[in-house]
């Protein structure tokens, strides 16, 4: 009975971190150029029942819940109009450079000028390579093509270069919308040629808010039903031990 237990506690502590995956996906349903998380399940480990030498059946240890990286599926695109916005369209990242010095990729385009005029996003990491904008440029005069360059008023300040990885699945999140490139992920890379820049626009969420909501469901629900099931391990072993009595 208590393979029973193990196998029920696993159960409850995978879906709890499905769920936690999913309240993460909804929170961020209107976060610009989020990308969701996806959460697979793996069976842990089964041994042989009754005798060694039997090819009997074998008993698992339950689930437990695997990571499979984020789903960098294409976001809409929303007008905004406003001249630091830029939303990618195709495979590719912003590079920046985090608070702390380490290099990052983000989607989030909702850019902006800091007190150097510097390029940063909306948390304040600064776009790599550094964009300095002269004292007094014309938020109006700004143009931003479809390549990453950047001009003021005509003239050419800098330009935004696109990055992309082998495996943008295993990039590691670091928060406020930006990753980190792992051993798995592979360096950063030029993006494809396809990959471009839309001036005015961002990129909105990849959450699906209907399967978002399912997805919840289900898990509550399979929650509810491991939880059933150490019940009903609870009350077996009270009746073994009335028995034993």
């Amino acid at each position: 009975m208590l393979e029973g237990l193990n196998s029920a506690a696993a159960g409850m502590a995978a879906q709890q971190q499905r769920l936690d995956a999913v309240a993460n996906d909804l929170a961020n349903a209107n976060t610009t150029g989020y990308k969701h998380v996806r959460v697979g399940f793996r069976d842990l480990v089964y041994t042989q029942t009754g005798r060694s030498s039997a090819q009997g059946p074998r008993t698992g240890a339950g689930a437990a819940a695997v990571d499979a990286g984020r789903a960098f599926a294409q976001g809409a695109l929303q007008r905004t109009d406003q001249p630091f916005d830029v939303a990618i369209q195709g495979d590719g990242f912003i590079r920046v450079k985090l608070a702390d010095g380490r290099q990052a990729l983000t989607r989030d385009g909702s850019l902006r000028l800091d007190g150097a005029g510097k390029l940063v996003t909306s948390s304040g990491s600064v776009v790599q390579p550094p964009i300095t904008f002269p004292a007094g440029s014309d938020p109006t005069k700004v143009s931003i093509g479809p390549d990453g360059t950047v001009l003021s008023a005509g003239r050419r300040v800098g330009r935004i270069e696109l990055v992309s990885v082998r495996s943008p699945q295993r990039l590691q999140p670091v928060g406020d919308n930006a990753f980190l490139a792992t051993a798995e992920s592979g360096a950063a890379g030029p993006s494809p040629a396809a990959t471009t820049l839309s001036q005015g626009a961002l990129e909105a969420s990849n959450v699906d808010m209907s399967d978002a909501m399912v997805a919840m469901i289900e898990s509550q629900r399979a929650f509810q039903l491991t939880s059933k099931a150490i019940q009903t391990q609870d009350q077996m072993w009270e009746i073994a031990n009335g028995v034993k009595r």
